[in-house]
């Protein structure tokens, strides 16, 4: 019988945790996620656990990045399948806020993470703020936005939808605080298109 590569199974095992984690921490939350009993249900021990992510909060930050990269996959996919590079941008926005309804990253991303790891690791928002950096420079480049530094405005409008998003998803109930957070980001939008002759 052939003996499987270590790194890949090292990566199967890493993956398992993960899985399990994410299901856990979805459906029950981080504080009442038992670590032995979902570490049971994989067939594996709370010392794999350790040996892979440290500790609870290590898995939990894992859980997160592997989250916030498939939203960024979707919302990759709303910036290219917009008409125009402006409602691309606009739709990329709204399409952020709206996800804070989704129970897993409402609960995972948004609460639990806020709570337990402080919000988004230092690196995860530098990535939002160039991307956003990136954005912004197109647009003025365009002539679709007034000339800012890009990078204040991107530092800005990351701050304002990371902070709306928290704030619908500890709404009682969240979607009540989705439309008046779209009509404010609709304000501030307009507030730096250009306006053309006729617009």
């Amino acid at each position: 019988m052939t003996r499987r590569p270590r790194a890949e199974m090292i990566e199967e095992t890493r993956a398992k945790l993960v899985a399990a984690a994410r299901h856990a921490f979805g459906t029950q939350g981080y504080a009442r996620t038992s670590m032995d009993e979902f570490t049971a249900q994989v067939g594996l021990t709370r010392g794999a656990l350790y040996h892979h992510f440290g500790d609870k909060q290590g898995l939990l930050a894992a859980v997160v990045a592997q989250i916030d990269a498939e939203m960024n996959e979707r919302l990759q996919v709303v910036l290219d399948s917009a008409p125009d590079a402006w409602s691309g941008f606009r739709d990329y926005c709204r399409a952020y806020l709206h996800m804070a309804l989704e129970p897993e990253i409402q609960r995972v991303v948004m609460l639990d993470a806020r709570a337990v790891l402080g919000g988004m690791s230092q690196d995860a928002q530098q990535q939002c703020i160039a991307f956003m950096r990136r954005l912004l420079g197109d647009l003025m480049q365009a002539r679709r936005i007034r000339k800012a530094d890009p990078e204040a405005l991107a530092c800005l409008l990351n701050g304002s939808l990371v902070d709306a998003a928290f704030w619908i998803a500890q709404g009682d109930p969240p979607d009540k605080r989705l439309a008046p957070a779209l009509e404010g980001l609709d304000l501030l939008l307009e507030g730096l298109r250009v306006r053309r002759a006729g617009a």
